[in-house]
């Protein structure tokens, strides 16, 4: 086995390591919302929720919203309430992430919201983040595949200075899949929205992992755009430093470098895979690794 494949393999592990035997899963409470189940808590926080009694109902194997909470808006106050609170207390470190960017809360991306919840607390209930990747790619008049990567700003929150997609941000509550692509495009490579309308949905890539901040099942709403070979990405709104044209050999062995932004490197190998850089007849692990960029909670 080469040292790529187990490299690539371990990073799968890693980004779903809430699976993995010995994971908090094992004694993690379910988040209930109006009878769904919508996340999951460890005991630490449903501890820590226990002294919320108007807005929280821990018993058994479940954190339930209490029922007097009876509306969207009604459940996203109370706990709006809870997490001004708990920020302010500075005990939980996911929360001086915030982000004053509100995430819709509900068991599946085609039901209604059940509630609103600030981003930097997701991790803390284990509710399901979805987001917007776009690989922008251009082929060579021989058909050499190269893909465009974005450098993180070093000012960024998370993962600074690490490699990322052309465009990628969160779903925020009230934003299309449509309109959040073409924002980032527009906000952080300076796309026209002509030119990021070509963009095709490709499926999704799906992960859960746990670690020190708390539990994250995220998916990503994945698309790929064909760029003109003359076209270059611009700096925008910041959020990156530069942009890099890499034949899609040298994107394969930078998968494993260190350099990504994990969940970024699972969207580019989705997407050499899709585009048949990684054949099953060479590649030992090939099965694995599609079966690590599909797994829901």
């Amino acid at each position: 086995m080469s040292p790529w494949s187990e490299k690539m393999l371990q990073l799968l592990l890693r980004m779903n390591n809430f699976h993995l035997p010995g994971s908090s899963l094992e004694t993690c409470l379910r988040f209930v919302v109006a009878g769904v189940h919508v996340g999951w808590v460890t005991p630490n926080v449903a501890s820590i929720l226990a002294r919320f009694p108007d807005v929280f109902w821990p018993h058994r194997d479940a954190v339930t919203l209490v029922a007097a909470l009876d509306s969207a808006d009604r459940r996203s106050g109370a706990l709006g309430a809870v997490l001004e609170q708990l920020r302010d207390e500075d005990s939980l470190t996911c929360l001086r992430g915030w982000r004053n960017e509100k995430y819709a809360v509900m068991a599946r991306y085609c039901d209604s919201p059940l509630m609103y919840m600030e981003r930097a607390a997701t991790s803390l209930f284990g509710v399901k983040r979805y987001g917007v990747h776009v690989n922008g790619y251009s082929r060579d008049v021989d058909g050499g595949l190269s893909m465009w990567l974005a450098r993180r700003s070093n000012s960024k929150q998370t993962y600074p200075g690490k490699l990322d997609n052309l465009a990628a941000g969160g779903l925020a509550a009230g934003s299309s899949v449509k309109h959040t692509l073409l924002k980032e495009c527009e906000e952080e490579a300076c796309i026209p929205a002509c030119l990021a309308e070509e963009a095709r949905a490709v499926g999704t890539v799906s992960y859960t992992y746990e670690d020190e901040e708390g539990i994250f099942p995220e998916c990503q709403f994945v698309f790929d755009l064909e760029l003109p070979t003359d076209f270059r990405p611009q700096i925008g709104d910041g959020e990156v430093q530069d942009f890099y044209l890499y034949p899609s050999d040298k994107v394969r062995e930078m998968l494993v470098s260190g350099e990504f932004k994990p969940n970024c490197a699972m969207v580019a190998l989705d997407f050499l895979l899709r585009h048949s850089v990684i054949q099953p007849d060479s590649e030992p692990y090939y099965q694995e690794f599609v079966a690590g960029l599909h797994r829901p909670l």
